[in-house]
């Protein structure tokens, strides 16, 4: 029996949009990785490994970035968390704002835009956005 994914979100802090996110990611990639600090390991960070960090913004589940593992921060009180350098577009959700980040079942977690068959892929960001503000999508 397969055991179930855990996945972590939290939000994008200053970012208005997915563009200005995935700027910052570009900004901060290295090597194919891309690293974020926070100041406490995750309890079940073990589990999180393979899983995703979905990102919110406006209060929506945005996009996506794979979990690789974590590390240690340079100045040795932080931990470093690992990520893919790929940003995947998700089918928004909404999400409420929360400090730091939170557990994500896989079943709770969307699906990746680009696997979804109703082609909301093939909106604008904006648009799309703005729908799923409204609860339409």
């Amino acid at each position: 029996m397969a055991m179930a994914m855990l996945n972590l979100s939290k939000v994008a802090v200053g970012c208005g949009d997915l563009a200005a996110l995935a700027r910052r990611i570009a900004a901060r990639m290295e090597a194919g990785e891309v690293a974020i600090t926070t100041r406490y390991r995750p309890t079940r960070h073990a589990e999180v490994i393979g899983g995703s960090l979905f990102w919110i913004i406006r209060h929506q589940f945005v996009a996506r970035q794979r979990i690789i593992g974590f590390g240690q921060a340079d100045d040795g009180a932080r931990t470093l968390i690992r990520l893919d350098s790929e940003l995947v577009p998700v089918t928004p959700q909404p999400r409420r704002a929360h400090q730091g980040w939170r557990y994500l079942a896989d079943k709770d977690a969307p699906a990746d835009l680009a696997s979804d068959p109703t082609g909301l892929s093939e909106l604008p960001p904006e648009l799309l956005g703005e729908l799923a503000a409204l609860a339409l999508v």
